[in-house]
């Protein structure tokens, strides 16, 4: 089961077409009792929906139903549910399965198309998009590295960096995990310079996000005599951090990584807002969808939450059913407008479910 290995070359292979049938199988899980106790019932249930499906569905052939029916049952027997998050997908196509596990809730849905559902693993790796996060003590500078909940410590490139010094009081730094103050002298101007060099290598080989914690007084004085820390997304004036696991580094930081997912969600308005007053908007299912088609996406906006089942008619979406003649129905057009925006170099951001209801719950801002 994987967790932790989203990257935009695993999103790219995700989205490749698939002979039919691709089956995507999405549960919402739960971390805690009394809430993970139905998460094995549910999903058997929903494997079994999509068992069943492949069973009455004409354009499967006998051996491609009997092929991915072993492929799901061989995903069950992959799904630690234990160990659960906030969602699982189960992808199953014939000769292949994968299993997700993904720290943000999903819908309970059962797809069979010719691609897997991948706008939920896109919406989680944008939202957990990878970061850095600097601890700053008089006595050591770690870096950690990953998606927010999930930091691990980074313990290469130098990292981490210790200073030990004989004036210091050894029983007091193991009691409470750092060091009194000593952002004054020479001696720890030199050690912070020397982990500002160090950060500033990392940065050039693997850009992302960097949020820096320490007591103000390091960060003041990293600030000083550095240059890499500048470009940081966010600086917490946290200090007790020191010799901090991963998991209270990532508690430490959660709160300014939610306010930037906040900072992110309004620079999505202003840039549609814009958009609207250069005529450069493309708003509801339907016109983002001829927009997108045409690769004339710059940015797309959709809520969290939103799916919607079409037909096409005319050139035109409509609700799945109102569509004469058009017995084909996509089950669900916004995760392939998701693909399509990223196969053609579009920025895509998910936001909460509301932020878009006067745009048809899917907005874009157009090239040309």
């Amino acid at each position: 089961m994987y967790a932790a290995e989203l990257t935009p070359t695993v999103l790219a292979e995700l989205r490749r077409p698939r002979r039919y049938p691709a089956v995507s199988v999405l549960l919402p899980t739960h971390r805690r009792e009394p809430d993970n106790t139905q998460d094995p019932v549910r999903l058997r249930n929903l494997v079994a929906e999509a068992k069943n499906r492949l069973h009455t569905d004409e354009a499967v052939s006998r051996a491609d139903r009997l092929d991915v029916v072993d492929q799901l049952d061989r995903a069950l027997r992959e799904v630690d549910l234990v160990h659960a998050e906030d969602g699982l997908a189960i992808f199953a196509a014939p000769g292949e399965f994968q299993v997700w596990s993904l720290p943000r809730t999903v819908p309970a849905r059962v797809v069979l198309s010719e691609t897997y559902l991948t706008r939920n693993l896109v919406s989680a790796y944008i939202a957990g998009a990878p970061c850095w996060v600097l601890t700053v003590a008089a006595d050591r500078v770690a870096l950690f590295g990953g998606t927010g909940p999930r930091l691990v410590e980074h313990t290469s490139g130098r990292f981490p960096i210790d200073q030990v010094r004989p004036d210091w009081d050894v029983e007091r730094q193991e009691q409470i995990g750092d060091v009194p103050s000593t952002f004054r002298d020479e001696e720890t101007r030199r050690f912070l310079r020397e982990a500002d060099t160090a950060l500033a290598a990392v940065l050039e080989a693997d850009p992302r996000p960097l949020y820096v914690l320490g007591e103000a007084a390091a960060l003041a004085l990293l600030d000083e005599v550095g240059t890499a820390v500048k470009r940081a997304t966010a600086q917490v004036p946290r200090g007790g951090l020191g010799h901090a696991a991963a998991a209270a580094v990532a508690e430490a930081v959660r709160p300014t990584v939610a306010q930037q997912g906040q900072r992110a969600v309004a620079e999505v308005h202003k840039r549609l807002d814009q958009a609207r007053s250069d005529k450069a908007l493309a708003s509801g299912i339907d016109e983002v969808w001829q927009s997108v088609t045409l690769g004339r996406v710059a940015l797309l906006a959709v809520e969290e939450d939103y799916w919607e089942p079409v037909s096409v008619a005319d050139n035109h979406l409509v609700p799945a059913g109102a569509g004469a003649g058009e017995p084909e129905v996509r089950e669900d057009m916004v995760d392939e407008i998701v693909e399509r925006a990223l196969d053609t170099g579009a920025t895509v951001r998910f936001v909460p479910a509301g932020e878009l209801a006067d745009g048809g719950r899917i907005a874009a801002v157009l090239r040309y």
